[in-house]
Formats: structure tokens, sequence, C-alpha cells
């Protein structure tokens, strides 16, 4: 499951949290677009200045290796 954290700095309050299966994020015109499978669900304006950090629950096996 997606997880993705926003954080507006000086803004704690704000802050928030959205998950969703499948949720995907673009960026478009200035503009962060989260979509899911009912079409856009948040947009945020570039001038926001919000950070998006992807925080993913951690795993409970070991990742596949590298072929290289």
């Amino acid at each position: 499951m997606a997880r993705y954290l926003i954080r507006h700095p000086g803004k704690a309050r704000d802050d928030i949290l959205i998950e969703d299966n499948p949720l995907t994020l673009t960026f478009t015109g200035g503009w962060a677009i989260f979509t899911d499978a009912d079409g856009t669900c948040l947009a945020i304006p570039a001038e926001a200045g919000a950070h998006i950090e992807r925080v993913d629950e951690p795993q409970d096996h070991e990742p596949a290796p590298q072929k290289e």
C-alpha cells in the first residue's frame, strides 16, 4: 500500500498522511497530484512549499538480491 506523508514547513498541524491502494503521485504544471481508482483525490500547488515523502510500511522479509 502506498503511503505519503505531506509536511508543511512551519505548519505541523497541517501535516497529513494519505494512503490508498493503488495511489499514484504525478507532477504536472506545478502541481503534485494524487490519484486513486476513482480519480484525483488531492492536488497540492508547488507554491504551497509542501514536502512529500513516501513512507511505506517496513517489509517483513529480505528484499530479493539484485542481479549484476
